[in-house]
């Protein structure tokens, strides 16, 4: 796979890389020339990617990194002590409307989604500024540009990231360091595609899901991470504090939401 946008030299870290969309953009990276440091809480998801790298002749390495865990981040940080793109990728979903949706169930979601890409940025985000450069790409979501259907808990979550996003860029504006993310809309992850086969009738609930989508079509997980490497390539230099969203459309009109 090739790249217009070179990450050549440089050393990436991505959460949440052992399958899906964290996936794809460790993948991405490591084709534009980046050492990918693929850290996830599944471990055999995580040795898979760096496999699928190395196959294609990339350079990738493994971490086992829990983001609700600290230790997790000291003995990374051990390992991988400067990177100079990081990727807040690692996030779980929720099913459930504000009256169905439990405190327990927010504190869940926002341990992993929100307080997990925190702790990532605060991990390598200060090396970034005492070199004066780096790339933070954080994975939002459109779910964190406007109201979701049952998905309390996580729109809600996905709004932090986005929050989080802007402040962070601000805050580290003049040092050389862009924090941007990507609002993907509704993806083909294994993730879905294993809800979809739980409906009765699979292809009737990805045609349904597809329909939804400005294009008629869901993503796949390699166009999000083609503009994940968008944003933590030099040719992103200007683009801070951007909610970038890659979403066929959707969020460029008002669509059905199911």
């Amino acid at each position: 796979m090739s790249s217009a946008f070179s990450l050549a030299g440089k050393t990436a870290l991505v959460t949440g890389a052992g399958s899906g969309i964290g996936q794809a953009i460790a993948e991405r990276f490591a084709a534009a020339g980046a050492v990918v440091w693929i850290a996830d809480v599944d471990a055999a998801g995580g040795h898979a990617t760096v496999a699928r790298i190395r196959e294609a002749r990339g350079t990738a390495e493994f971490v086992r990194l829990d983001v609700c865990r600290d230790a997790d981040f000291d003995a990374a940080l051990v390992l991988v002590p400067v990177v100079d793109v990081l990727v807040c990728n690692a996030g779980i979903g929720h099913v459930g409307t504000v009256l169905t949706t439990t405190p327990t169930d927010l504190e869940r979601i926002f341990a992993v989604n929100v307080h997990g890409a925190f702790r990532t940025m605060k991990a390598w985000l200060p090396g970034m500024v005492s070199r004066g450069r780096g790339s933070v790409v954080l994975t939002a979501s459109t779910a964190g540009l406007g109201g979701l259907v049952d998905r309390f808990a996580y729109a809600t979550s996905k709004h932090a990231v986005v929050g989080m996003t802007r402040s962070a860029a601000l805050d580290v504006a003049r040092t050389g360091v862009r924090v941007n993310c990507v609002c993907p809309g509704r993806v083909e992850t294994p993730f879905v595609r294993s809800r979809i086969n739980e409906y009765p009738d699979p292809a009737a609930a990805y045609r349904d899901m597809a329909s939804t989508q400005a294009q008629g079509r869901m993503g796949q997980p390699d166009e999000v991470a083609a503009a994940a490497l968008f944003l933590a390539s030099d040719e992103a230099s200007f683009v801070t504090g951007s909610a970038l969203a890659v979403d066929g459309g959707w969020t460029a009109g008002m669509f059905p939401q199911k």
